[in-house]
């Protein structure tokens, strides 16, 4: 059965919980999650790729016991893809079958705008549970400005407005998180609307704690010796310095391989999990793998 918000008592039981789920967070970001599920605002958490932005919203959803409606955005998109779109077709099978054809066309459309000719999205099916979902609206920056004036009636009013059927306010209020990479800065009209929280690449010690939680089967030399190789390939000049999702690639390609102890031939085998591009990696060679390994 989902939690409500009142059995989540204190910052502790959020981090406790999420850490019980495989995610390490620290007071910071448990303040920013707990704010939420009491205050009932909207979350938008913004940091690098990799961080685990997108991870608070799935770990949350499995904290609360509750279901998970997941909104990917991207260039283009628009209402019908985010909120609801009308089906046309069973309209137009409704027109010919349900009503006289010499009434007036006006009166034949009057009865097919209701709930049952409506296809709801992710916006629109995350106010219409009876249980309180979270709502992940992932990587809000790939959407243009125009598709941020879609989100603003629900973050603030928690309602949507469809013009032949009026206003539809929440059966619940879903858990809204909002993930950013920052590609481009969003307006201040959205973030006035929500709570907000960075997350950075984390601290030598911290990574560790997260890839001994996500990945408790590998051995504590392996873990600490990839984690540190990371935290120097982040200090060279690359396009994309690896997040948290590459290290725990990383070391669990390398438990997969058999490596016990890191060497320069495992990391050169297994530098496709750390960068994801040909220039990187070159970059990561000509800086020395030894270096990075022994140093």
């Amino acid at each position: 059965m989902a939690k409500d918000s009142e059995e989540v008592k204190d910052l502790d039981s959020v981090i406790s919980g999420f850490r019980s789920c495989g995610y390490v967070a620290d007071r910071a970001l448990a303040t920013s999650v707990y704010l939420l599920i009491k205050l009932g605002k909207p979350l938008l958490i913004e940091g690098h790729a990799g961080v685990g932005k997108t991870e608070v919203a799935k770990v949350l959803a499995s904290f609360l016991d509750t279901s998970l409606i997941r909104l990917q955005c991207y260039e283009g998109l628009d209402i019908n893809a985010a909120v609801y779109e009308w089906n046309y077709q069973k309209q137009l099978l409704a027109i010919k079958l349900e009503t006289p054809i010499e009434d007036p066309l006006q009166e034949r459309l009057k009865h097919i705008f209701g709930p049952e000719f409506l296809l709801e999205r992710p916006l629109l099916q995350s106010i219409r549970q009876r249980v309180a979902p979270v709502l992940l609206v992932d990587e809000v920056d790939r959407a243009d400005e125009a598709f941020e004036a879609f989100l603003l009636e629900l973050l603030s009013e928690f309602q949507i407005t469809i013009p032949e059927m009026g206003s539809i306010k929440a059966l619940t209020r879903p858990y809204v998180v909002l993930t950013s990479n920052r590609t481009r800065e969003l307006s201040d009209a959205l973030k006035r609307r929500c709570l907000y929280h960075w997350i950075d690449y984390p601290t030598r010690e911290k990574e560790l704690e997260i890839v001994r939680a996500r990945l408790p089967f590998t051995g504590e030399e392996l873990r600490t010796q990839a984690v540190g190789v990371v935290q120097k390939v982040r200090q060279m000049n690359l396009s994309k310095p690896p997040g948290v999702a590459e290290t725990l690639d990383f070391v669990e390609a390398l438990a997969t391989l058999h490596t016990e102890r890191l060497n320069v031939a495992a990391v050169e085998q297994t530098l496709g999990c750390i960068s994801k591009s040909a220039e990187d990696i070159a970059a990561i060679k000509n800086g020395g793998v030894e270096t990075l390994v022994y140093s």
